[in-house]
């Protein structure tokens, strides 16, 4: 018999509210909050460094699309069977408000597009990494907080004190409806919290990101290779506790696998790279600016 019900984990009732015709999602809500938090800190950050903070909006308006974009599409080639399987509407790819963001696809095209632009305006783009590093895992665990609004992400069957408690939600009319309904009260399982797994690590690794940077004066990419290196590290574990549906090969779960390569490679990079401090001009240049006409 459980005995630990009442210090369960209460999910959200509900992770949509309308405003009129209009849908608030909270999925969306916790990743714009999450885009803010990541831009604070890295304009600080960077601006410490010596940089132009003008640079840090700049490079938000190309790192935001291109890491919707990239994390989008990550997404569905990974899990291309529900959305181009037998019974699946391609549609769906592009409602991104369901939920499904892969992280990998986010940085990786959101990193080259800011990188090609900094190349474009002759500003050197390992400063501006290494300053940003921090504040984009900060965003992603507020992000975090999307999947537990939605009810999606989370471990198997636990009795643990901190289990979280999955709702049935209904729709108006009383059908089943996990994404955009609301909690009967009726409560399906309780589970791992993987969400709050992810969040808390996420946060860890930002601290210590910031205490290792302020401690050895990090430089040339290295801070934000150890942010790929650490984030990795935790997703692996974290993936493997997961239950809901995924693209398996060789009997592991894909997301593993990439985290375990990258993490690999994100180690051996790290002590390749050179440990020369950058100076003050050369965070803020790496060649003559060119004049906006």
């Amino acid at each position: 018999m459980q005995t630990t019900f009442l210090a369960n984990i209460p999910s959200p009732p509900q992770g949509v509210w309308h405003l009129g015709p209009f849908p608030i999602r909270a999925y969306a809500l916790c990743i714009i909050v999450g885009i803010l938090l990541g831009l604070w800190l890295s304009k600080k950050r960077y601006v410490a460094r010596g940089g132009d903070p003008e640079m840090v909006w700049d490079a938000a308006i190309i790192l935001i699309p291109a890491g919707i974009i990239g994390g989008r599409a990550y997404h569905v080639l990974t899990d291309w069977k529900d959305y181009f399987g037998p019974g699946a509407n391609p549609i769906d790819a592009l409602k991104i408000t369901n939920g499904g963001l892969g992280i990998w696809g986010a940085v990786f095209l959101g990193s080259l597009a800011v990188y090609f632009w900094f190349r474009h305006k002759g500003v050197a783009f390992a400063p501006f990494a290494d300053a940003t590093a921090p504040g984009i895992i900060l965003g992603q665990a507020f992000g975090r907080l999307g999947n537990w609004f939605n009810q999606e992400l989370y471990g198997g069957p636990t009795d643990l004190p901190w289990a979280l408690e999955i709702y049935y939600r209904v729709d108006e009319y009383g059908h089943f409806a996990p994404l955009s309904g609301h909690s009967t009260g009726n409560v399906l399982a309780t589970v791992h919290p993987t969400f709050l797994y992810e969040l808390l690590w996420n946060l860890l690794i930002c601290a210590l990101l910031i205490l290792v940077d302020k401690r050895f004066h990090l430089d040339r990419g290295r801070v934000f290779v150890l942010y790929v290196a650490g984030y990795t590290l935790g997703r692996f574990w974290i993936e493997l506790m997961r239950t809901d549906a995924a693209t398996h090969i060789f009997g592991w779960r894909i997301n593993s696998l990439v985290a375990a390569l990258v993490f690999v490679v994100a180690v051996l990079i790290f002590w390749r790279i050179s440990s020369r401090r950058e100076t003050t001009p050369e965070v803020a240049y790496s060649g003559a600016l060119e004049t906006d006409n």
